[in-house]
């Protein structure tokens, strides 16, 4: 499981960080809310451990640009605030539990695990963005309601773009999921792709910026 830390103390983010990867989890490290916004964007993280006293702003502005991303991310507030009506704002905004530094490691870990069981319990086994919808459990998608034959390349794309809706998806993300299992990959690979998702979901479902890469609307 990855998670996204966002701390800009030098020593504690450091050693949060080693005390999560001993407890076997792939952490990335943000100093800035910046960073911590561009790399919240970009991953697929399991939970975000976030900082509220940045040096080029408010973690919650942060908050507030994963909030209007993803509305089931777990997001816990670690921050040395601690007077009510900050505790207050943050929950209000969007975050899922808040912490008080120091924070003991263990009840850290703990939190961690309580947000990622909540994830699982709650996942919806149907992704659903305009007039498209995916069944995962089925692996068969509808458009207006009616089924449509996707191959197994075109469904696993057209997942990972609902599940990002409203945001850009890299190529090199989607070249990592498509091919994660070949050995030989076409280099136009992606655009036959989409060419084809467009065809059978719609010309709007895709849509595509150079250097962003593609994204399905919400």
């Amino acid at each position: 499981m990855r998670l996204l830390l966002v701390e800009d103390d030098p020593h504690l983010g450091p050693a949060m960080r080693r005390a999560l990867e001993a407890d076997r989890y792939a952490v990335d490290l943000a100093a800035t809310a910046e960073d911590a916004s561009a790399m919240a964007r970009v991953h697929d993280y399991g939970v975000v451990l976030l900082d509220l006293g940045l040096p080029d702003g408010s973690g919650l502005e942060v908050l507030r640009d994963i909030r209007n991303r993803s509305r089931t991310l777990p997001v816990i507030v670690v921050t040395a605030q601690d007077r009510v009506a900050q505790r207050i704002a943050g929950l209000d905004m969007g975050a899922d539990d808040y912490l008080v530094k120091p924070v003991d490691i263990d009840e850290l870990l703990a939190r961690v695990r309580a947000q990622l069981r909540r994830t699982e319990g709650r996942a919806d086994q149907h992704l659903t963005a305009r007039n498209v919808s995916l069944d995962l459990a089925g692996r068969v998608a509808f458009r207006d309601d009616q089924p449509v034959a996707l191959t197994a390349k075109e469904f696993k794309l057209a997942a990972l773009l609902l599940r990002r809706a409203g945001g850009f998806v890299s190529k090199e993300e989607i070249d990592t999921a498509l091919h994660a299992d070949d050995t030989v990959v076409s280099a136009n690979a992606i655009e036959v792709t989409v060419s084809s998702i467009r065809r059978k979901l719609g010309a709007d479902f895709v849509i595509t910026a150079r250097g962003l890469g593609y994204m399905a609307p919400r």
